[in-house]
């Protein structure tokens, strides 16, 4: 059955969604933050305050506030998913900006317009942020990822990683309840064994000096008869790297495998379509192969110093060469810098422990959280907890209703940073205001700090993507007057022909 819930019942619906995802979120952001306990269908309960983590296991058996609920995760999650944070900074200023936007509403104003104002005046803002924005020195990047993991060791582990090989960093959950940073010195990719067998009961395995066979074809027993033949009278390692195997191939080099007979493992390659060749082109280049089509030779094989291949990452090592200076410049600007950092620098994996499971994937949210802050903060940084908007709040003029909305709204994420501490805003804001904005307050120390020399920052494009998405939820909301949903049917005796 349709229902249509319009006007004042929709407000209400709209209200009751709003509340219930805001309210447990906002109260996580600043470094006084609380947390929250999730109980999600497919894991254990575990405790957080990471805000996209709240923000996405949020729901309601009302399948109206549901239905509005899900637009409002768009705003927050797809901040996340753009900037890897900010979260709830999106949702603290869209429950601002749209209750600013009814209180006009409810005056007269009409919504269409308040929604064109508005769009105008957050233009102006952003313009001020991007002026505003600088770029960052090495210890604003370990500030960025310590108040992002909300975790002075977390941010100090990843930007001495980011120091040494940029975004070629690699996070995985420890064995044991250590932390742990392991430099690579080669190239990472997803293992995709052929068959878990070829773990056997072990870890990882090693290979000294092997041959590498890359390819994008699938193999069989036919196409690399001449390969096999020279890997086991040389009695040498071999991995190969193909897209797929015939079935009869796999069980025979299997069988030869764990009866200790060859030293042969088989990949599947990683990534799909131009992702997938990028991979290969990539390892048949450091191995100083040919990307091998049908005609599978001796003479195309590779060979590497080393290679480690656990159940979760594959890592070849390999030597310097001319030929890896030519390819590099044969990749494009668009190139990523972690494929680039790979093929010269290397990588980092770091191995995340804790004395409980719940515990280590609570860590490694906060290290995900520092990792993405630090790669976005490197295009430009700005003075954080909310005083950088605050600032703008106060200068920005009154030209129309839209930017006296944003006014007030801008000055939302500073005030429940110090609420969540237990502070009273107006007094820190007031003597911010005093001095002109040219000291930070911090609430962890509860002092004052030199906004030129703060390590209290955030990443520009966090607070400009937050904004921007807080803005258009917050105005499609405003300006939405009936809702059309699916309802179920009452089920009656007849049904069941009772």
């Amino acid at each position: 059955m349709k229902k249509v819930i319009s006007d004042e019942d929709l407000k209400l619906k709209i209200n009751e969604a709003i509340k219930l995802i805001c309210n447990p979120t906002k109260r996580t952001l600043g470094p006084k933050g609380c947390n929250s306990i999730v109980d999600p269908l497919d894991l254990a309960p575990f405790i957080t305050n990471d805000g996209v983590t709240i923000a996405s296991n949020i729901a309601s058996d009302d399948v109206a506030v549901n239905t509005i609920l899900e637009i409002i995760k768009e705003a927050s999650i797809k901040t996340n998913e753009l900037v890897g944070d900010g979260t709830t900074t999106t949702l603290v200023l869209l429950e601002s900006i749209y209750n600013a936007i009814t209180k006009l509403i409810l005056q007269g104003k009409n919504p269409i317009i308040l929604k064109e104002e508005l769009e105008t005046a957050t233009k102006e803002v952003v313009n001020l942020l991007n002026n505003k924005s600088k770029k960052p020195s090495l210890k604003n990047l370990q500030s960025i990822a310590s108040i992002a993991a909300k975790n002075k060791e977390i941010g100090k582990n990843i930007a001495d990683a980011y120091k040494k090989v940029g975004p070629g960093i690699y996070l995985e959950e420890s064995l044991d309840e250590k932390t742990s940073i392991v430099f690579n010195k080669g190239y990472q990719f997803e293992t995709l064994l052929a068959s878990p067998y070829f773990l056997k009961s072990q870890d990882e395995i090693i290979y000294s000096n092997p041959y590498i066979l890359v390819t994008n074809e699938e193999i069989n027993s036919a196409n690399i008869s001449a390969i096999l033949k020279f890997i086991f009278d040389t009695k040498s390692s071999l991995i190969i790297i193909a897209k797929d195997y015939d079935d009869y191939f796999l069980n025979n080099i299997l069988n030869d495998y764990l009866e200790n007979t060859a030293n042969i493992i088989l990949l599947k390659s990683p990534g799909y379509g131009l992702e997938e060749l990028n991979i290969l082109e990539d390892i048949a280049t450091i191995s100083d192969s040919n990307l091998m089509s049908n005609n599978f030779c001796v003479s195309s094989l590779g060979k590497v110093p080393q290679i480690k291949i656990n159940k979760e990452i594959t890592t070849i090592e390999f030597n310097p060469s001319p030929k890896i200076n030519s390819y590099l410049k044969t990749l494009s600007k668009n190139t990523s810098s972690v494929r680039k950092n790979m093929l010269t620098k290397g990588s980092v994996t770091i191995k995340i422990g804790s004395p409980t499971s719940t515990e280590t994937k609570e860590k490694k949210m906060h290290y995900e959280d520092a990792l993405w802050a630090i790669n976005i903060a490197k295009d430009g940084v700005l003075p954080g907890s909310g005083i950088t908007l605050y600032e703008i709040s106060d200068n920005l003029p009154n030209k129309t209703n839209g930017y006296q909305i944003l006014k007030e709204a801008l000055k939302a994420p500073l005030n429940q940073i110090l609420l969540n501490a237990g502070i009273s805003p107006d007094t820190i804001i007031s003597k911010i205001r005093t001095i002109n904005f040219t000291k930070i307050y911090n609430v962890m120390t509860n002092t004052y700090e030199d906004i030129k020399t703060t390590e209290i920052i955030d990443p520009s494009l966090v607070i400009i993507t937050a904004l921007k998405n807080a803005v258009s939820i917050a105005s499609i909301l405003a300006t939405t007057t009936s809702l059309i949903i699916n309802e179920q049917a009452p089920i009656s005796k007849e049904d069941f022909n009772l």
